[in-house]
């Protein structure tokens, strides 16, 4: 066993979390370790956020090329190489793990490759793939970023051949003809877009009454839309009875509005649910307390114990990467003793890689009603903006919500083939109390798609100009 070595911190997990909240201790001066079971980066680099763009921008790619006689060109039929997107997608995150493993070494974080588990509250013993211990470390503060993994539910038992989860999507030797995604949040839906532009017919399912459940109704409508009009079978309100493994792949029994259903495919995606990675790591033996797995903190992620933080997915929602990251700055610079406060959830941006992407921040429609709060709402269609039009992509919309007594912005939407990288300004307009008067006056460069959001803000106080 290696030497016991003491650190004034120790970070569980090297998501963007994790690895963010090491650089930002070691940037403070404190003596840093992490320690990583996978590979530098965790989930999001290695098998989430990153690789899932990559795939997504070969959809992206593809889904182009089919259009390509709209824009005056003439090509042949796409031909889709399905082992080399996937190849492409695992360069991207080996490429980028290999950029964090820098990082750790310039910020000089030690970084121990293993399993932790906690022996008590000052020191985590660290075990290797076969089980055995091959280090202890002792700190003076642990932080916990140990992330989620998709949950096992009764009746979907992952097998990794049959019914896959996200990781296995990812990885898969040959395109299946077919697939059942069973559960339509971002993770759905993304890969329902990304294995119908690569030719799978695609089923996509979803129990509650829309797809993307958690953004607003009549943003998602477009999206559904759009979804149908390109082969995708889309079916809300779909209650999951039972899933048949058959020689050929799997067929799926439910109910919907139209009563009983089956479908079937090659393979079934299952993409419902996720459970918190803070087992088997001693956190009862040591006494932090958990909900349903995952870690209760305050609200500077510090858990009940006095000396362990706990930030990311394994604490709950919003189960975001970039929430993550910012929650550890937020738990070291605390352990500093420096000014803290908990993020506001109505401050962090939601964004679905999908096309049109979805992007939001604050509360839908529903949430504003739900509050009785009295609002008004300012549209503006893509279809009316020049930038869209000229780019071929017309389907989507800005949706701003804001009080009406004093104006503050409630929430915004966006259904854009940008929608990711607009969000950002209506994120600062929200974190900054933005009325509509002020986002109006804001000079939006012509012609963007982001000029949208200036006419949404003036649709609100009834002076839009282009519609």
């Amino acid at each position: 066993m290696a030497q016991n070595r003491n650190f004034d911190l120790v970070i569980i997990g090297s998501g963007p979390g994790g690895y963010v909240a090491a650089i930002r201790a070691a940037q403070l001066k404190m003596n840093v370790a992490i320690i990583e079971r996978e590979d530098v980066g965790g989930v999001c680099l290695n098998w989430g956020c990153i690789p899932t763009k990559a795939l997504l921008k070969s959809a992206e790619v593809a889904h182009t090329i089919r259009r390509a006689s709209e824009f005056g060109l003439k090509t042949g039929e796409v031909q889709v190489d399905f082992p080399a997107v996937i190849r492409r997608s695992r360069q991207v995150a080996t490429r980028l793990s290999k950029g964090v493993e820098f990082l750790m070494k310039k910020n000089k974080v030690e970084v121990f490759k293993g399993t932790a588990r906690f022996k008590d509250a000052k020191n985590v013993q660290i075990y290797d793939g076969a089980g055995k211990e091959i280090a202890e470390v002792q700190a003076e503060r642990f932080l916990i970023a140990t992330g989620a993994r998709p949950r096992n539910l009764p009746g979907l038992e992952l097998d990794g051949k049959k019914l896959i989860s996200y990781r296995e999507a990812m990885t898969l030797a040959e395109r299946p003809q077919s697939m059942v995604i069973i559960g339509a949040g971002a993770i759905g839906v993304e890969f329902a877009y990304f294995y119908n532009a690569m030719g799978t017919k695609v089923s996509l399912l979803e129990m509650l009454p829309q797809i993307l459940p958690l953004e607003d109704a009549e943003a998602v409508a477009i999206v559904h839309k759009v979804f149908q009009k390109s082969g995708i079978e889309v079916a809300v309100g779909a209650k999951v009875e039972k899933v048949e493994k058959t020689s050929q792949g799997i067929k799926v029994h439910g109910t919907t509005a139209q009563g009983a259903q089956v479908w079937e495919a090659e393979v079934g995606l299952v993409a419902v649910g996720v459970q918190a990675n803070s087992d088997d790591m001693g956190l009862e033996s040591i006494g932090v307390q958990t909900d349903r797995g995952f870690i209760k903190t305050d609200g500077t992620y510090r858990t009940n114990l006095p000396n362990i933080w706990a930030i990311g997915d394994v604490i709950g929602a919003p189960m975001l990467a970039h929430a993550a990251s910012h929650e550890g700055i937020v738990a070291v610079e605390a352990m500093a003793g420096l000014p803290a406060h908990r993020i506001d959830p109505a401050t962090v941006p939601s964004c679905t890689y999908c096309q049109p992407q979805v992007a939001s921040v604050g509360l839908t429609e529903a949430k504003v009603k739900e509050k009785g709060l009295k609002y008004k709402v300012g549209r503006f269609p893509l279809s009316a903006s020049g930038k869209a039009t000229a780019s071929g992509d017309r389907e989507g919309l800005v949706k701003l919500i804001f009080d009406e007594k004093d104006g503050e912005m409630l929430g915004a939407h966006i259904v854009a083939a940008e929608a990711t990288e607009m969000i950002a300004e209506l994120g600062l307009a929200q974190t900054h109390g933005a009325i509509p008067l002020s986002i109006a006056n804001t000079i939006h460069a012509h012609p963007t798609l982001s000029e949208a959001v200036m006419e949404a803000a003036l649709d609100a106080m009834g002076r839009v100009i282009h519609i």
